[in-house]
């Protein structure tokens, strides 16, 4: 029986790496989700056979029965019904369960451990994992709140104080209890560790900046990876480990992918560090030029090539399938279309990219920010549906700006700019945009989706 488990998870590990692999390809990325939920179906089915070899007791496998039953059928109904907008605050909510569940795991392992006979390395991996689990859960939880505008970042000097007084706690307390001179049993400092370490996770997200969120969500998911990982130690599941690890891994390279995409360093984002501005949305200097529908219509109509930028603005419309009919009408005219999508746009990675799936969009008409910053001059017209920050000139030219020094799309370098937008609120960074000033620049008001239909609906008639 232990060989038939052996090789399941060594089936299921397989099955991780294929669907990572897989997951790298937009096209793919489908096929790689269900090669690694199988993976993951399969590893529990051999943790199942394992404890039913073990003598435990029938109530608890009836608990556990019942609480996958449960967590996969509540899963499956927040799946189907969340909106795409709300997608990454879905995502920061699971991984504050899979974090809340390394915790708990570590709490019930700690009153279950002997420290007599139990070894110290595996005392210090139930701690680590105990820990890394419940700054997680909350971190995820502040991090929903902000993303659905419930929370405000705090950037308040005595939030930051506690923060790092916190963390200092969190690494030495452990080497002050592992010299025993703290007087307290292992049970009773893990539930200490959990407390810190959960208020910890809380003031960690507070301070950092809502453009920064792609940046914390990543982490916070590289986070549990780590914590998974570590319970698979102390539980010797080579799948819990092999899981973890890649998680874990692939989050942490996200992250610094992320933080390179914004040209911020992961340590001014765990900070909450970000460059003030005297300029915060000031548009009375720029002289704005609107435009119509009618007007934006031909000049569409009328271009070559057509370069589309969407951002959060258009998921918020959700008015993606209208983006993919804009671009099918488009493309039977002649005109080439491509859509060009910043590695931050939206408030995750790959926000963008999934919401244009959605669409049915052709991943062949997806590029990558770098792949034609360099010949944005040869678009006639470039489309901004809801993107801001990402947009920005100042990025480039004022050094004092929040946004300065991140790579952005130079839209700006279009013979002629479109910006869709409701009003002339800020972006994430609350700063003015100075692309809306330039001469070849127009806004075109209203909410992005009625404004697709009516572009629809007048090209139908041209």
């Amino acid at each position: 029986m232990n060989i038939i488990v052996e090789v399941g998870y060594l089936i299921a590990t397989v099955s991780f790496l294929g669907g990572l692999k897989f997951m790298s390809s937009p096209k793919k990325a489908k096929t790689g989700n269900l090669i690694a939920a199988t993976g993951m179906v399969l590893a529990v089915i051999c943790t199942f056979i394992t404890v039913t070899t073990n003598t435990i007791p029938i109530p608890n496998l009836i608990i556990a029965l019942t609480a996958i039953a449960i967590g996969g059928f509540l899963g499956k109904r927040m799946a189907s019904k969340v909106e795409m907008t709300a997608m990454p605050q879905l995502v920061s909510l699971f991984n504050a369960t899979g974090g809340a569940c390394a915790m708990l795991l570590g709490i019930i392992e700690a009153f279950l451990t002997d420290t007599n006979t139990t070894l110290i390395g595996i005392q210090i991996l139930l701690l680590l994992g105990l820990t890394t689990g419940a700054i997680a859960a909350t971190g995820s939880i502040v991090a929903y709140r902000k993303l659905a505008g419930k929370t405000k970042d705090n950037r308040k000097a005595i939030v930051i104080l506690w923060s790092r007084i916190l963390l200092v706690t969190i690494i030495s307390l452990p080497i002050l209890f592992f010299l025993e001179t703290l007087p307290v049993n292992f049970e009773m400092f893990c539930l200490i560790m959990a407390l810190v370490s959960l208020t910890y996770g809380i003031l960690f997200v507070l301070p950092i900046g809502g453009a920064d969120m792609p940046v914390v969500i990543s982490l916070l998911n590289s986070i549990t990876g780590i914590a998974t990982a570590l319970a698979g130690f102390v539980y010797d599941n080579k799948a819990m480990i092999a899981g973890g690890i890649f998680v874990g891994s692939a989050g942490i390279l996200l992250t610094l992918l992320m933080c390179k995409a914004m040209n911020r360093s992961l340590l001014k984002v765990l900070t909450g560090k970000f460059k003030k501005t005297t300029n915060t949305g000031d548009t009375e200097e720029q002289n704005i030029k609107d435009i119509s529908v009618s007007e934006t219509v031909m000049q569409l109509s009328f271009a070559s090539s057509i370069a589309i930028v969407p951002g959060y603005g258009l998921a918020v419309a959700q008015g993606q399938h209208l983006c993919g009919q804009l671009q099918k009408m488009l493309e039977n005219r002649g005109i080439k279309v491509d859509f060009i999508i910043h590695p931050v746009a939206g408030r995750m990675p790959g926000h963008m990219n999934v919401l244009l799936a959605e669409a049915n969009i052709d991943y062949d008409h997806l590029k990558e920010m770098n792949e034609v910053n360099d010949t944005m001059s040869h678009y006639d017209v470039v489309l901004i549906i809801g993107a801001n920050d990402v947009v920005n000139p100042a990025a480039e030219t004022k050094p004092d700006s929040p946004v300065y020094g991140m790579p952005i799309i130079k839209a700006y370098a279009g013979k002629q700019v479109v910006v869709m937008k409701r009003g002339m609120s800020t972006g994430y960074a609350g700063v003015s945009n100075d692309l809306f000033g330039m001469d070849n620049c127009n806004l075109l008001f209203g909410d992005a989706k009625d404004s697709l239909q009516e572009i629809v609906n007048q090209l139908k008639l041209i």
